[in-house]
């Protein structure tokens, strides 16, 4: 699987050919945790509307939930302003986070609303 080369030539990748994923709840908004892709994950991605990410510390591709059954399908793929980063609007099953908990951002708040 390739990725279309419109789209390759408006990537803009790190040293070892990455970039960020940013993967965002349709409905609620809220952010459910950061990955990485290359083109190939983004092709696969694209294709199959489950989030596929590349592993650093593996060196290798991953579909979210393949193995927890806590998935991601993919309604919409957005790239940013800088082409430096996507942001994957998906239908989240059961925790993002490999903890379990929703989001990879529910546990260490550094700074809150000083209202609460």
């Amino acid at each position: 699987m390739s990725l279309d080369a419109d789209i390759a030539k408006r990537l803009k990748r790190d040293a070892n050919g990455l970039f960020a994923a940013i993967a965002q709840e349709r409905g609620t908004g809220t952010v459910l945790m950061i990955a990485w892709m290359d083109d190939e994950a983004l092709a696969r991605t694209l294709e199959t509307r489950e989030a596929t990410y590349f592993s650093r510390s593996r060196n290798d591709y991953w579909v979210k939930g393949a193995t927890s059954g806590h998935t991601q399908h993919v309604h919409s793929v957005r790239l940013d302003c800088d082409g430096d980063a996507v942001l994957l609007e998906v239908d989240q099953v059961g925790g993002a986070c490999h903890t379990g908990d929703h989001s990879c951002f529910d546990a260490d708040v550094l700074l809150g609303d000083d209202a609460d």
